[in-house]
């Protein structure tokens, strides 16, 4: 049985780490959070000691080691620009990590996780569960078995309704979430170069706080994406849901279905990390590579491939 901390507790995500330690036999011995709503521990570690202040945390787990029950890995479920210092508490204490994506917001943040692996002898995983998913891992088998000259031609499209506490939250602002595309972006970006393969030319049509397209050229794909939290951008057939959400993958006319099987890919994924097999800091580059770009990148006026709901944008 393996000990494990959690940092991000009352987050959105987090339920399903909780979940994840408990389906795999684990034990979760401390867990911290600014916001104190966590009463989903209940369900799941009712024991486990609890603070809302990182020093305290940190304190603790410090203690623990040196009393020779040192945890054997942190998950961290933090905001976005967080992820990075977090990281580096556990390796500096030896711990491995199991990390939320985006794992960090810059490439040069991934230089640092590998000099910090070396140092210290810890190692970070990260959650890239879309490539657990039997759809996209059979999408990818077909991809590999067409004629190597093949490029398959990809819209993506993800518009999920967010209110107005979005943009006041730490997801609203850039230097903390990476804005729109890295926040609700990036897993689909890791999934097409995992894929596609590698990212030859990335390219921005429209970014504001709320909206962001382009495209994205890959080894095997041609890819126009639109990522919006405006409901305005909605379509009627959307899907009514805890928000409104329309997700859609077509490749070439053929709609990739993954909308369902996502519920126990966490626990999957943690059965892959302490198997020794989980996706390590090099595994993350390309897709923290595109968002990187995308959020520096200058805006192309009139494109040559937009997606077809550009036009909806940039007309009102």
């Amino acid at each position: 049985m393996k000990k494990f901390g959690l940092i991000g507790a009352a987050g959105y995500i987090a339920p399903r780490h909780l979940k994840a330690i408990n389906e795999t036999g684990n034990h979760l011995v401390v867990a911290m959070d600014a916001n104190d709503s966590v009463g989903i521990m209940d369900s799941h570690f009712p024991e486990a000691e609890f603070f809302t202040e990182f020093e305290e945390f940190s304190g603790f787990v410090e203690d623990l080691k040196l009393s020779g029950q040192k945890l054997d890995y942190i998950a961290i479920c933090s905001p976005n620009h967080l992820h990075l210092p977090h990281m580096k508490f556990a390796l500096q204490n030896g711990i491995d990590v199991i990390c939320e994506k985006p794992l960090v917001l810059n490439t040069a943040d991934l230089d640092t996780l590998n000099r910090y692996e070396r140092e210290y002898g810890a190692k970070v995983n990260s959650i890239l569960q879309l490539r657990l998913h039997p759809s996209i891992i059979a999408l990818r088998d077909k991809v590999r078995a067409a004629p190597v000259d093949k490029v398959f031609d990809v819209d993506l499209t993800y518009l999920t309704s967010r209110g107005k506490w979005y943009l006041k939250s730490w997801k609203g602002f850039d230097e903390k979430s990476g804005g729109v595309a890295t926040n609700i972006g990036v897993h689909f970006y890791d999934m097409l170069h995992f894929i596609f393969g590698k990212i030859t030319h990335n390219e921005v049509h429209y970014r504001d706080e709320k909206t962001s397209a382009g495209f994205l050229k890959y080894e095997r794909a041609n890819v126009r994406w639109f990522l919006s939290i405006d409901s305005k951008h909605l379509p009627e057939n959307a899907v009514q849901g805890e928000k409104l959400t329309y997700r859609s993958i077509d490749i070439e006319g053929e709609e990739l279905e993954f909308s369902g099987g996502f519920t126990d890919l966490h626990t999957q994924s943690y059965q892959r990390i302490l198997a020794g097999e989980g996706y390590g800091v090099e595994d993350n580059r390309a897709a923290i590579e595109t968002v990187e770009v995308m959020r520096k990148a200058e805006v192309v006026k009139n494109p040559e491939n937009p997606h077809p709901l550009l036009k909806k944008v940039m007309h009102g």
